[in-house]
């Protein structure tokens, strides 16, 4: 005859042990731990990273800003001749000045022209619609190589060669197929009962996407807009094939003529880099809120 068990005491009949089910909090522990990576395996890529985009800068700053013929790993004492050259004696400060005419003027017209027809896709349904968006994805695969020889004869008819106005449309017209695309995907973002309850209220159409629609498509218009302006300070193409003259030419170019045949001037080079460089990192340093906010809303399906 056998004793009863004790109360709480496990039974065996021999079998296996019974498996015990791991708490709810212990599951989430043990899935924190193996998901959570340490610091290192963060940081150490990052800073690694970070090293490898810093130094450039510092190298070219390190040749603006120390003294011809110097050798110094540290920029000691520091000198603002090259500048000088640059801005005075090969005509910088003239090509800074075209350079932020074509920026400032194809953003505007790239945000304009992209703005109507981006409303035009979102809101309106017409034939050939699929087969017009898929015209503007396909344009993005042309170079703009291919563009050089049509949009050449073009000016020439036009009279518009070594006009900054030639340099400011083929600009635009090369921006203006991706910039709709992104304008059409936030004004999609923005609900069309908004736009119906302003139409209710004796708003006319214009008047609605101006009081209701426009101010919620600032960030994507910024991130548009900064986007044109920068792929036309840095393009070089457009400004070597349809501007001639010395006084029409742009900061890219000018960068090309400081490199000679024989010898190249690296502190006046690396002086006119950073004064290229300096004006695209003040754009995206006060946008920057603005930008993420555009990509994000961007982003999502509406």
């Amino acid at each position: 005859m056998t004793a009863p068990a004790a109360p709480g005491a496990a039974t065996h009949s021999g079998g296996p042990p019974p498996t015990r089910t791991p708490a709810p909090a212990a599951r989430r522990r043990r899935r924190r731990a193996w998901d959570e990576a340490p610091r290192w395996q963060i940081y150490v890529p990052l800073g690694i990273y970070l090293l490898f985009t810093l130094i450039p800068f510092y190298w070219i700053l390190l040749f603006a800003l120390r003294p011809a013929g110097s050798t110094s790993l540290v920029p000691w004492p520091m000198t603002t001749e090259h500048f000088e050259k640059v801005w005075t004696e090969r005509s910088f400060a003239t090509f800074f000045q075209n350079s932020l005419l074509i920026g400032v003027a194809t953003l505007v017209m790239t945000t304009v022209i992209a703005l109507a027809g981006g409303y035009a896709l979102a809101r309106f349904d017409f034939r050939l619609k699929r087969g017009f968006m898929l015209a503007l994805l396909c344009s993005q695969f042309v170079p703009g190589a291919l563009l050089l020889v049509p949009l050449f004869q073009i000016f020439a008819n036009l009279r518009m060669i070594n006009s900054l106005g030639s340099v400011i449309i083929a600009e635009t017209v090369f921006q203006l197929p991706l910039s709709m695309i992104l304008i059409s995907g936030f004004i999609r973002n923005v609900p069309y009962s908004l736009e119906e309850a302003a139409w209710v209220d004796g708003c006319g159409r214009f008047s609605a996407f101006r009081i209701v629609v426009l101010p919620l498509l600032r960030p994507g218009l910024v991130a548009v807009g900064s986007f044109a302006f920068v792929h036309a300070w840095n393009h070089f193409l457009f400004a070597l094939m349809f501007l001639s003259s010395q006084e029409k030419q742009t900061i890219p170019v000018g960068l090309n003529t400081l490199m000679g045949a024989d010898s190249v001037d690296l502190g006046a080079l690396a002086a006119g880099g950073v004064i290229a460089a300096v004006p695209v990192v003040i754009v995206f340093a006060f946008i920057q809120k603005w930008l993420v906010t555009g990509f994000s809303a961007g982003a999502v399906k509406g």
